[in-house]
C-alpha cells in the first residue's frame, strides 16, 4: 500500500477538515447566488456560442467588461483552492493536481448551467462555464503549487520529522503464491 504523501498527523485532518468545511460552505453560496429565480420583465436568449459573450462585453470597452468578466472568473476561483486543500495532500503531481481541480471546477460550472435551465430568470451561458473554469485554473496555479511547497517545508522543520513518508508496507512477502495445475481438456 502506498500513501501518496499527505501532511502527517493532525495537520491532515485540520488542513482537510477546514478545507472540507470552506468547500461546502462556498458551494451553499454559490448554489444562493446562481439559483434564485430572479424577477424580471424580460429575458436574454440562451448563449450557446462560445466567447460570444466575452466579445460583445469587450465591446463595449475595458471599464465595462471588467465587471461581467471579473464576475465569470471569481465566481467559482475559490474552488481552485479548496478542492486541493480539501484532498490533502502534499506529494502529488502538479498537472495532475491541476487537472483534477480544472475538470471538477467545469463539472460544477456545468451542473449550475443545467440547474438555472429550471429557474425563472436564468438562462444557459456557455461563456460562464468557461470563465468560470478559468477562473478555478487561474486560482490554483496562484496558490496552490506554492502553498503545497510552503507545507512541505513546515513538515521538514518540524521536530521528529524525518521527511515525508511516501511508502508504507502492509505486510512483508510470506513466500510463493501458490498455484493450481493445469487439467487438460478432453477430445
Amino acid at each position: 500500500m502506498q500513501r501518496q504523501g499527505s501532511i502527517g498527523g493532525s495537520a491532515a485532518i485540520r488542513v482537510r477538515a477546514t478545507g472540507g468545511v470552506l468547500l461546502v460552505a462556498h458551494l451553499a453560496l454559490v448554489a444562493w447566488l446562481m439559483l434564485r429565480p430572479l424577477d424580471v420583465p424580460w429575458v436574454t436568449p440562451p448563449n450557446l456560442r462560445p466567447l460570444a459573450g466575452v466579445r460583445a462585453d469587450l465591446a463595449l470597452g475595458w471599464p465595462h467588461a471588467v465587471r461581467p468578466l471579473g464576475e465569470g472568473l471569481g465566481l467559482l476561483a475559490p474552488l481552485g483552492v479548496l478542492l486541493p486543500m480539501a484532498h490533502g495532500r502534499l506529494a502529488v503531481s502538479p498537472l495532475a493536481s491541476l487537472l483534477r481541480t480544472a475538470t471538477a471546477g467545469a463539472l460544477i460550472s456545468l451542473g449550475i448551467a443545467l440547474l438555472q435551465t429550471g429557474v425563472p430568470g436564468r438562462v444557459v451561458d456557455v461563456d460562464s462555464l468557461l470563465l468560470n473554469t478559468a477562473g478555478v485554473v487561474l486560482a490554483h496555479l496562484a496558490v496552490v503549487p506554492a502553498g503545497r511547497a510552503w507545507l512541505r517545508r513546515w513538515e521538514a522543520r518540524q521536530p521528529g520529522a524525518a521527511g515525508p513518508a511516501l511508502t508504507v508496507q502492509e505486510e512483508l512477502s510470506q513466500g510463493r503464491t501458490p498455484t493450481i495445475p493445469r487439467v487438460g481438456i478432453a477430445p
